[in-house]
């Protein structure tokens, strides 16, 4: 499916992440929350196949599973989704090991270093959103820019300091 298919199909209009599934976040963490779902909201694909619309979606952790739950707008429940996290948690490492790096490079080092290492960072945000849609083949279709986005709030369930980690 294209993604002018799925973007006419389905659309994110609400996002929740569960407050009881993350751990303390530092601001820059928090930053990047805030920020993926500004972007979701404003412009997304996705599309929970067989359900057409509009959708509110909540992440949460639970049992150290992932759990997508997908409702529409008014509340009625369309589908939950679980997975395994155990797929994101090397990435998850890497990526914030990076992001760690570029926000103390952003305050002393030179643009072409932050550069270089942003560039890192993407390559790891990339493979995260890679390795959430192929898990969500079959079930829900969303294009990469949706996927980093989500990839970003699936991160942020795993950050440092959880215990499924």
């Amino acid at each position: 499916m294209s993604d002018a298919e799925t973007t006419t199909r389905g659309r994110l209009v609400a996002i929740t992440l569960d407050e009881a599934s993350i751990e303390h976040v530092s601001a820059e963490v928090d930053h990047e929350r805030k920020v993926a779902i500004f972007d979701l909201i404003e412009d997304n694909s996705f599309y929970p196949l067989g359900h057409e619309g509009e959708f509110a979606l909540k992440i949460s952790m639970v049992a150290c599973r992932l759990v997508m739950e997908i409702n529409r707008p008014d509340g009625v429940h369309v589908v939950t989704h679980i997975m395994s996290l155990t797929p994101f948690r090397r990435l998850v490492r890497d990526y914030f090991q990076v992001c760690e790096t570029y926000y103390q490079a952003i305050k002393t080092q030179t643009p072409g270093q932050i550069e270089a290492i942003d560039m890192g960072r993407r390559g790891l945000h990339d493979e995260g959103a890679n390795v959430l849609m192929e898990k969500l083949v079959g079930k829900i279709a969303i294009d990469l820019k949706t996927a980093r986005r989500l990839f970003t709030l699936v991160a942020v369930l795993l950050w440092r300091g959880n215990t499924c980690r």
